[in-house]
């Protein structure tokens, strides 16, 4: 049984894209790029926040990239007031808890993703966790899971990784675990091949 899941937080425990979006889209338009919402997402759902940077700094020449980074950190933090967990988030890591499992997290974002879990109740249901104050390679390098697994004494067998992205497919598999991924929109194509992909979290509970 997979009962140490490694969970991924923008877009797959918490719905923070809508917040994401928004502040990128403002953060172009302080530039004077206007950008249509449903393009940013999509690229920020397909690929990242550092690529739809890259993406649009070629395409607009002019774009102070460092500023552009600047705003849109700013704004982001102020978009992301009282953000969702995904129907089905606490479920499932009470479903892993409750045989004999664990949960970690394993996040690009800072302090704040602790204390949106904080806020939501439900950092008692994770044993441990990585964000970027820790300094790691991005997924998909698994430096991050190792040290997870390592510290934490998980036998891979029983372990995986959960993410919207194939990215974090790709990173679970670079670690030795399964990759799970959370495509609740059916937007993602991959070439790393998940071993479950559920548009539902809650179809992750193994009956």
């Amino acid at each position: 049984m997979v009962n140490n899941y490694f969970w991924d937080f923008d877009g797959t425990l918490f719905d923070t894209y809508p917040g994401m979006v928004n502040a990128f889209q403002k953060a172009l338009q302080l530039q004077n790029v206007s950008v249509a919402s449903e393009e940013i997402y999509q690229i920020m759902r397909e690929k990242s926040v550092r690529q739809a940077i890259q993406l649009y700094s070629n395409m607009n020449p002019s774009l102070n990239v460092d500023k552009l980074k600047e705003n849109y950190t700013n704004l982001e933090i102020k978009e992301q007031v009282n953000v969702k967990l995904f129907p089905g988030a606490e479920e499932v890591c009470e479903w892993v808890t409750n045989n004999g499992g664990h949960n970690f997290l394993l996040t690009h974002r800072d302090q704040s993703a602790i204390d949106m879990m904080n806020e939501k109740h439900v950092l008692n249901l994770f044993s441990d966790f990585v964000t970027a104050n820790q300094k790691f390679p991005r997924k998909p390098n698994p430096a991050s899971l190792n040290y997870l697994v390592e510290k934490n004494g998980v036998d891979l067998q029983t372990a995986a990784m959960i993410g919207d992205r194939e990215l974090d497919i790709a990173a679970g598999h670079n670690a030795g675990m399964k990759g799970y991924l959370f495509d609740f929109d059916q937007m993602i194509t991959t070439v790393e091949v998940p071993e479950k992909r559920v548009l539902k979290l809650i179809d992750l509970i193994e009956k």
